[in-house]
Parts: C-alpha cells; sequence; structure tokens
C-alpha cells in the first residue's frame, strides 16, 4: 500500500471558485470552436441529403459501437490559420481519433466534406501523418470514411513533397501488419485515388464513389478527352478493374460492411484487458476545474491534481526531500502502475538529476511515464549554472528521449522553454499529449521576451533609442507571444493531440495507458511489402 495524499485544497473557497470559474470559461471558448464547425457542416445537411449522403459526423457514429468512448485527435488543428478565416476549418479537414469498432480499439478517420469539400491544408496533412504514427504506434486497424477535395490547391507548394509521406506510411503500415479499410463514400482524385488503393479493403458506395487520377477538367486540359465522373472512375469501373473489393449501395450500407471486415480481422479487444471495479480517488476529479489558480503567476502543488487522478490518491512520492520543485513518484491508473514527474516550480539541476534517476527506474522496471506539465523551465541564474544546469539538465532530457516505456504528456499548465523538452512536449514523441484549456506552451512567457528584445535592441541603439519606440516593442513582442502560446494557437499548430476537459482527464488516462499495454501484446503478421492487388 502506498502513502495517500491529503488535499489542502478548500474546495468551498473563494480562491477555488474564481478559478473553476476562469477555467470553465477558457473550456467555453473551445468548445464553441467545435460548436461552429458542426453547425457550419449542419447547413449542408439538405443539399447531400438529395444526393442520399449522410454528414460526416452522421457517418462517425454509424461506424462506431454505440455508447463507446471515442478519443478525437487533433479536432483543432488549422484552427485560423491558413485560409480558415472563421475558425470552421478547424480538424484539417477531418474528423479523426481512436474509437471501437466491432469492440476493437481502431483510429477512425472521417474526410468532412460538408466544411470546404474536406481539402487538405498543410495543418491538416501533419494530422494526418500524426494519425498513422499514433495506428502503428499502439497498433490500431486504420478505418478511412473517404470523401475529400485533396489538397488545398493554395498551399499545394507546401503539401506536395512532404505529403508523400503519408502514402509511404500506408505501405510500410501495411508490411507492418495493421489493416487498413477505407470506405470511398465519394470523389477521390489523384493522390487521394492513391489512399484507398495503398488500403488493404476497399469498399466502393454505387453511383457516388469515383477514382482516378485526373479528373473530367484535368484529363479535358491534358489530353483534350472528354469523359463523364462515372465513365472514367466509377464504381462499377473499379469493381471490374479490382481497385474496389466490395461494392455498397448507400453509405450506411457501405459502413455496415467496414464494420463487418473489422471483425473478421481476429483483432484481440483492448476493453477485455481493462480491470474492472477499479478504487477512485479519494478526491473527485470533477474537483481538477478548481485546482490551476486564476492568476497564472499563482503556484500551485501538483499533488492537488495527482490526488485526483490516481487510485485511492495514492502516490509513493521519490525522493522528496532531495528537490522540492521538480515531483516523481509511483502511483496507479485504473489498476495499472504508472510513474509521475511533475512541476511545482522551475527545474533545478537537483530536479533534473532527480527526474532522470526516476525515469531510468521506470526504465528498468518497464512502468509508463505520466508528465504533467506546469514550468517555466529551467532554472537560470549564477548560482544554476554554477550547480551544473546545462550538464543535469541534459542528463534528464536524455533520459526523457531515451526510454522505451510508454509517455503520455498532459500540459496543464505553462510549459516553457526546454522545459517543455524535458518534460516530453511534442518533440520528444510521447505516445499521446494533451492539454487543458488554460495551458500554454512557448519558448519564454510574453513579458519576458518583451524584455529581452528591448535590453537588446537598446544595447545595439545605444543613445540613439527611443524610449516610446522601445516600450511599443516590448508591449507588442510580449502581446504576440502571448497570443501564440495559448492552448487553442498550440493544438492548432499540433503541438497536442487535443484540447480536453481538465474533469475527463483520469478516464482518458485509464484508456491510453491501457492501449499502450495492450500494443505491446498483440502480434502483428508482417511481410516485406504489404498486402497489394495484384
Amino acid at each position: 500500500m502506498k502513502p495517500r495524499l491529503h488535499s489542502q485544497l478548500d474546495v468551498n473557497g473563494e480562491a477555488f471558485a474564481a478559478n473553476r470559474e476562469q477555467l470553465l470559461a477558457q473550456l467555453a471558448t473551445v468548445e464553441a470552436v467545435g460548436r461552429h464547425q458542426q453547425t457550419s457542416a449542419e447547413t449542408k445537411r439538405e443539399k447531400y441529403a438529395q444526393r442520399g449522403m449522410l454528414l460526416p459526423r452522421e457517418r462517425l457514429s454509424l461506424l462506431l459501437d454505440p455508447g463507446s468512448p471515442f478519443v478525437e485527435i487533433g479536432a483543432l488543428a488549422g484552427y485560423k490559420m491558413y485560409d480558415d478565416k472563421d475558425g470552421s476549418g478547424a480538424g484539417g479537414g477531418c474528423i479523426a481519433g481512436i474509437g471501437f469498432i466491432e469492440g476493437v480499439a481502431c483510429m477512425v478517420r472521417v474526410d468532412n466534406y460538408a466544411i470546404k469539400g474536406g481539402t487538405i491544408s498543410p495543418a491538416g496533412m501533419e494530422k494526418a501523418l500524426r494519425l498513422q504514427t499514433i495506428a502503428l504506434e499502439n497498433k490500431l486497424p486504420f478505418v478511412t470514411l473517404a470523401q475529400s477535395g485533396g489538397a488545398n490547391l493554395l498551399y499545394a507548394n507546401e503539401i506536395f513533397a512532404p505529403g508523400g509521406r503519408g502514402f509511404a506510411n500506408q505501405a510500410r503500415m501495411s508490411a507492418a501488419g495493421i489493416p487498413q479499410i477505407t470506405v470511398v463514400h465519394g470523389s477521390a482524385t489523384a493522390g487521394g485515388a492513391y489512399q484507398p488503393a495503398l488500403s488493404d479493403y476497399v469498399v466502393l458506395i454505387k453511383n457516388q464513389a469515383t477514382m482516378y487520377l485526373a479528373g473530367p477538367p484535368l484529363l479535358k486540359a491534358a489530353t483534350g478527352e472528354i469523359a463523364t465522373d462515372e465513365a472514367l472512375g466509377g464504381s462499377d469501373i473499379h469493381a471490374s478493374a479490382g481497385t474496389g473489393d466490395y461494392v455498397a449501395d448507400d453509405d450506411a450500407q457501405g459502413i455496415a460492411m467496414a464494420r463487418a471486415i473489422v471483425s473478421s480481422l481476429n483483432w484481440s479487444s483492448l476493453l477485455a484487458d481493462i480491470k474492472q471495479d477499479i478504487p477512485a480517488p479519494s478526491y473527485s476529479p470533477e474537483e481538477l476545474v478548481g485546482v490551476i489558480p486564476a492568476n497564472t503567476k499563482t503556484p500551485f502543488d501538483a499533488r492537488e491534481v495527482i490526488a485526483r487522478l490516481v487510485d485511492k490518491s495514492e502516490f509513493l512520492e521519490f525522493k522528496a526531500g532531495f528537490d522540492n520543485q521538480t515531483l516523481c513518484g509511483h502511483g496507479q491508473l485504473y489498476g495499472e502502475p504508472v510513474g509521475i514527474i511533475t512541476n511545482n516550480g522551475p527545474i533545478t539541476a537537483q530536479g533534473a538529476n532527480k527526474a532522470a534517476q526516476f525515469i531510468q527506474l521506470c526504465e528498468q522496471s518497464g512502468t509508463p511515464l505520466l508528465f504533467l506539465h506546469n514550468t517555466t523551465g529551467f532554472m537560470v541564474g549564477t548560482h544554476a549554472e554554477q550547480s551544473g544546469i546545462i550538464k543535469h539538465g541534459a542528463k534528464m532530457i536524455q533520459a526523457v528521449a531515451n526510454a522505451t516505456v510508454p509517455k503520455i504528456s498532459i500540459v496543464m499548465g505553462g510549459s516553457y522553454g526546454a522545459g517543455n523538452y524535458a518534460m516530453c512536449g511534442r518533440g520528444f514523441d510521447p505516445r499521446f499529449i494533451f492539454a487543458w484549456p488554460n495551458s500554454r506552451t512557448a519558448v519564454m512567457g510574453g513579458a519576458q521576451a518583451g524584455k529581452v528584445l528591448r535590453i537588446v535592441t537598446e544595447a545595439k541603439m545605444g543613445a540613439a533609442s527611443d524610449a516610446a519606440m522601445l516600450e511599443k516593442l516590448e508591449s507588442d513582442t510580449a502581446a504576440f507571444v502571448d497570443d501564440a502560446s495559448t492552448a487553442l494557437a498550440c493544438t492548432a499548430r499540433l503541438w497536442d493531440d487535443g484540447i480536453i476537459d481538465p474533469r475527463h482527464t483520469r478516464d482518458l488516462l485509464g484508456l491510453l495507458f491501457h492501449l499502450c499495454k495492450h500494443a505491446d501484446k498483440v502480434t502483428t503478421r508482417t511481410n516485406q511489402f504489404g498486402v497489394a492487388r495484384l
């Protein structure tokens, strides 16, 4: 039995109420973006209903097991980036995540053709590559409901070369034994035609699906030949050519076929591995919305978060007296052991030393790692340098980078500078990384960035410096950095896999850590080149 954490949080106090009010307001802002996207898609309902087509989220609902969990990935990718002026294009052209089909955990991608024809921006391309990485790392069958206008031609020069990696990944996933199933609901043109062709199973929707390397307009421009969609690449053409494996009469039947294919994969069920009757924390996860101070400069004890995440609020702290700003220890999440690393301040030389040792101990015992980010970064100053902060920080970063156990990150507060790296930020390839709506990620705080640029500029200009100009430079820089470091700005750039409600963190982590464990048990049947249509 591990020691039990005792909360010092006054859940009936004014501070808790203020914290809760602000975090819920931040959460509401994020949720409003999602609602706006869905409202925009809803305006197309009648148009597509006349063609016999279901809206993207209706297709998703039919594909997934009723009442099963769905972990959406990259929901706000590309938010207000590129040509997404009103935010309706958030998601990068698709709805995607981990869901359950016939009891099997799968990676699911549904092209969001109701928004800008499902065209793919550079952010959408990055999201697609991220989905493939997750599927490969966690051995998840990949199911795609395809209907897209392909690459957004305004950004084709940014997408074309790196976008080829998506097709290479498909070939390698098939060779690695990861099944890929695609239902073609509408147009699949040029590169979009190779996506289903590189899948292991292809379902075509009769009188809706079209696949061709060049559509009728390009065909006419390039060769002068005139052909209709159906004659050039309809479902009958590709069924007889062997490009498609199954033909369905409509969306619903095509999705039912995809579910039947998943059920025939002989894939082991994740749900069977999840333990039942797991003891809850002693303190409600609902209280997590009041833990984070409304004033971001006010410190808080990360143990208050841990107490509301781990089973029975039990936590065995490692080297508690060695450093009080980097917190490490063992707990359990939904019955599974986990090593936790979090912050109560900057990372000192001692803190980095402690974390590096703790990571190696978790690697030795095969214990997955959970990083809860809330740090201004590594400690700076004369004393810090004399303490060997660079040396010890480098060792912590080496440990994080080279640990092979599953690593999951939650950005629950600030994640600044090299502290983001040391706490397994996006660049260190955690299996999953999610953020709370209050979180911020940046090289440094806006105020610090503004002051640094002012000092550097003033030193360059010397006596010629202008106080008003320097003041404006400082304030503009601070505003720019702060605006770019918000949770919405960071998730738009895919620095995380999505923004979550803090109250859902425990359930999400329980599912994800079980998913990682289950992946280690799945044995895939590999081959050299993947499954091919010959």
